[in-house]
Order: C-alpha cells, then sequence, then structure tokens
C-alpha cells in the first residue's frame, strides 16, 4: 500500500505519518517513509536522534548525484538532461534505517521559475514514481499540503490520501482544498483524521461539516505527544494511548481498502 499524509503545518500530519510508519513496522511489513515536506522533521517522529541525523543531506541537495544520474550540468540552465534517471538503488543506498523504517528525506526543488522543469524535480519524480509503482513496500508520504512532489500519473498510484485537521472550520476549509487539489491529481481515496481533539463532542462536530469526506478517526490531544514533539522524541514510544489510536486508524484504512493482514 502506498498511502501520502498531508495537511497544514502544525496539524499533526508528520505525527501521525511517523506513528503509522512505526506501527507498520512492527506489524511486519517492509516500510519506506518518505519525508516530502520542505520542513523536514519526520525522522524525530520516527524516533531518530537528531546525532543520527546530522550530515544527512535530502536527495534534492545532491548535486553530484542528480548530475551523475541525469547526465546534466550543476549550475548550469537549459542544456539537457535525462528524463528518466536510474533511481531504482537510491532506496537503500539513501536512506536511513530505524526499527524497521527506511527514511527518505527527498527535500525541496529551489526553481529559478514557476513550472520550470530541472533535473532536481526530474529525479524526486523519478524516485517517487518507484516507490509508489514498482517498490512492495509500504510506502508512507509526508507530504507539504500543496503536494507539490505529486504529478498525476505518481498521484494516480497512491492508494489513499489522509488529511489530518485540527477542530476547527478553518481546518475543514483546508481539507476541501486539499481534496479538490487531490481529485485533480486522479488520487482514488481521500480520508480525514482530526488531531489534538480535547473533546469527543469536538470530532462530532467537526465530522458533520466534512461535506461526505470520510473519517477514518481522531487522536487526542497529548501532553505526551507535545513533549515528544518539544525534545525530539517519538510519540510512538512515549504515549501507549497514542498507538492505540493510530492502530484503530489503520485498521479502519485497511477495512475502507479491503486489504488483508
Amino acid at each position: 500500500m502506498k498511502i501520502a499524509v498531508t495537511g497544514k503545518g502544525g496539524v499533526g500530519k508528520t505525527t501521525l505519518a511517523g506513528g503509522l510508519a512505526r506501527l507498520l513496522a512492527k506489524q511486519g511489513f517492509n516500510v519506506v517513509a518518505v519525508d516530502a515536506d520542505p520542513d523536514a522533521n519526520l525522522a524525530s517522529s520516527l524516533g531518530i536522534p537528531e546525532e543520527e541525523m546530522a550530515g544527512v543531506v535530502p536527495i534534492a541537495d545532491m548535486k553530484e548525484l542528480i548530475a551523475e544520474r541525469t547526465g546534466s550540468k550543476p549550475g548550469t540552465f537549459g542544456s539537457y538532461f535525462k528524463m528518466n534517471p536510474k533511481v531504482d538503488d537510491l532506496p537503500e543506498a539513501l536512506s536511513k534505517l530505524h526499527d524497521g523504517v527506511r527514511l527518505l528525506i527527498m527535500g525541496t526543488v529551489k526553481e529559478g521559475g514557476g513550472g520550470c522543469i530541472c533535473p532536481e524535480s526530474v529525479m524526486l519524480k523519478a524516485l517517487l514514481q518507484h516507490l509508489l509503482i514498482a517498490r512492495k513496500d509500504m510506502v508512507i508520504l509526508d507530504m507539504e499540503a500543496g503536494l507539490e512532489h505529486l504529478g498525476r500519473g505518481t498521484a494516480a498510484s497512491v492508494d489513499a490520501m489522509i488529511i489530518v485537521i485540527e477542530p476547527g472550520m478553518r481546518s475543514v476549509q483546508t481539507a476541501n482544498t486539499i481534496r479538490k487539489l487531490a481529485s485533480d491529481l486522479l488520487v482514488p481515496r481521500v480520508y480525514v483524521v482530526i488531531n489534538k481533539v480535547q473533546d469527543p463532542e469536538e470530532a462530532e462536530i467537526i465530522s458533520r461539516r466534512l461535506d461526505g469526506l470520510p473519517l477514518l478517526g481522531s487522536i487526542s490531544f497529548s501532553p505526551v505527544v507535545r513533549r515528544a514533539d518539544i525534545e525530539g522524541k517519538s510519540p510512538y514510544d512515549l504515549d501507549s494511548a497514542f498507538v492505540e489510536e493510530v492502530r484503530e486508524i489503520k485498521d479502519r484504512l485497511f477495512a475502507e481498502l479491503g486489504v488483508e493482514e
């Protein structure tokens, strides 16, 4: 299965993505977690110590590798380069392995103009396409709200997109905006998870305002999860209630998609 997790910054999408990845690895799946958010912090959500990530370079910033694989010349503009670079060896070569989860940090393409096609973007999209189409792993994508890394052909290979929101109408409006983007990209199924719920009635009120978006579940507001975020640790390792809520969300998702374990 290939699952994209998205939402506005600060709503807890990375917390959910990290929790899902750790849970699935614990259940015996081969898991690749992809940090495709410019504000990359999936590593801490997975529980990877900060010192282990020191010196790790996002793939978008690996100029020599990109030049080698695409045939481009670093620092030049308008040159010819390959649109189908070799990427099948990169998940093993460039990932950080932690508790059964392989983490890949994509990075951000610093394009000189809107809509330009550059070697960096070609490399990232080729790698994502390989992960989503060619590999048999369970892939969890931690996306930004704009879904910038996903092209139409790649997005159609995502089995489900989970939009993480907070209790509040502005978050609901954001969910509807992301749903429109997902529909334009041909993502087949879109679901919602409500995070930071302090009262069960909050989740009930918000669920009635989702305009048909199916709700997978909710995650309670937790001082333990908040502290884990501050300390750069994984909530999965510190909060059993959080783990159980993620498990319920995952079980409901599998049921929705007809996946047998």
